[in-house]
């Protein structure tokens, strides 16, 4: 569990009034949930109200209020806020002991109402007007205009620097070594980080359609956690929050070396599977194809034939009996870099090609209507369509199949 995340939470809940009691010692008791099921995250206590996104399984968040006996009031690992269900089918609740938060060295007081943009200029969007008396943290000073500052909701924005408007003592941090020094070339990033060129938005997710988090200024360093698609970074940024910013060397000069999967460290029984699958590479599609030939194929008697002949397992003869039997195994994931080569994976229809159409999808009512198995490193090997030509691999990340994709798992 992030402590940082809960006692920098934590403190923004005492600053709202809605703290969880103390305990008679000096540290702090945060309520902490975990989302049991993927839950509705709201801008409002009500099912009217708009949904942010879903809180996925196993994540974690901030409990700031209990609203009334059907919604908590909740901070996600992003800082955004919003309201969740009670009911505990879908979230549980502990209690984890926090030391007390340490003053902000650096803060300004608000003179008169303020905008909040998500940038350093005018033309950014508001997120919210900093009332007067506010206390902000100044994180730092980007420009003679503007602040960075964070407020007691935990959102990271950017204030005018005007008198007018704050009231602050900011000490830039002073240089750690004043010392003159020779001049140099710049040195490379580090391994699995990149350094922002250009200021670039940080999402909540790879691609321009979903939330800004923040965005990230020329000169921050972040640490590259993965590369989902060919244009998209997932990083962790100096704050803790974890988005995704572009892969452009007009935004980021990275050193990233993307994880591959050995075929050394693939278990004999799924290399066997893998290689009976793509030794029908080409073999012609049919909806409904016979389960006795292996003349044409369908999705889900692909899959069998894979699973039969490289394993000498026989699986359900249609793709939804194979994610039954997936299910009931209890290995699944519902995002494909938690799956391992020879994993099947199981989709929806096909909505369209924009994340955006698949919006507002309960997913945990979608029927499957595809399948396909896991070769590691964001490749899938599958039959879909005539037109496709028959059995074939294709990238996941960042498209369609990314969007449609229900969950996946293990079959052995």
């Amino acid at each position: 569990m992030n402590r940082k995340w809960i006692a920098s939470t934590l403190a923004g809940a005492l600053l709202l009034g809605s703290a969880p009691v103390l305990s008679p010692s000096t540290a702090y008791a945060a309520l902490i949930g975990e989302i049991e099921s993927s839950v509705s995250f709201r801008v409002g206590p009500n099912t009217d109200d708009r949904r942010i996104r879903y809180l996925k399984e196993g994540e974690t968040v901030a409990i700031l209020q209990k609203v009334n006996a059907y919604w908590y009031k909740v901070k996600d690992r992003n800082g955004t806020v919003g309201y969740t269900s009670t009911n505990a089918k879908y979230i549980s609740v502990s209690e984890t002991q926090e030391a007390p938060p340490q003053q902000q060295r650096n803060t300004g007081t608000i003179v008169a109402s303020v905008s909040m943009r998500e940038g350093p200029s005018t033309s950014d969007d508001r997120i919210r007007y900093a009332q007067k008396g506010e206390v902000v943290t100044i994180l730092s000073k980007p420009n003679s205009y503007w602040y960075e500052v964070k407020d007691k909701y935990g959102n990271v924005g950017y204030i005018s620097t005007n008198s007018k408007y704050i009231s602050t003592e900011y000490a830039a941090p002073a240089p750690t070594n004043p010392a003159p020094t020779p001049p140099s070339a710049p040195s490379a990033p580090a391994d699995d980080t990149g350094v922002i060129v250009s200021s670039v938005s940080l999402r909540e997710g790879p691609g321009t359609s979903y939330d800004r988090i923040r965005y990230v200024a020329k000169g921050e360093t972040v640490a590259i956690l993965a590369k989902p698609s060919n244009s998209w970074y997932k990083v962790r940024d100096k704050y803790g929050n974890i988005g995704f910013v572009s892969t452009s060397s007009q935004y980021i000069d990275a050193n990233y070396k993307p994880p591959v999967i050995d075929p050394g460290d693939v278990p004999a029984v799924v290399q066997n599977i893998i290689q009976a699958g793509k030794r029908y590479l080409g073999t012609p599609y049919e909806y409904g194809s016979d389960r006795y030939t292996t003349d044409t194929f369908d999705c889900s008697d692909f899959v069998r034939t894979a699973f039969l002949e490289g394993a000498g397992i026989t699986l359900p003869s249609d793709s939804r009996g194979q994610g039954d039997y997936v299910k009931a195994l209890g290995r699944t994931s519902s995002d494909w870099r938690d799956l391992k080569p020879g994993d099947i994976l199981f989709f929806m229809s096909y909505e369209g090609s924009s994340k955006s159409d698949y919006d507002g999808v309960d997913r945990s009512e979608e029927r499957i209507t595809h399948d396909a198995i896991y070769l590691g490193n964001g490749q899938i090997l599958h039959t879909y369509s005539k037109d496709s030509g028959g059995v074939r691999v294709d990238s996941i990340g960042d498209n369609h199949w990314e969007y449609r994709l229900l969950f996946g798992g293990s079959a052995l």
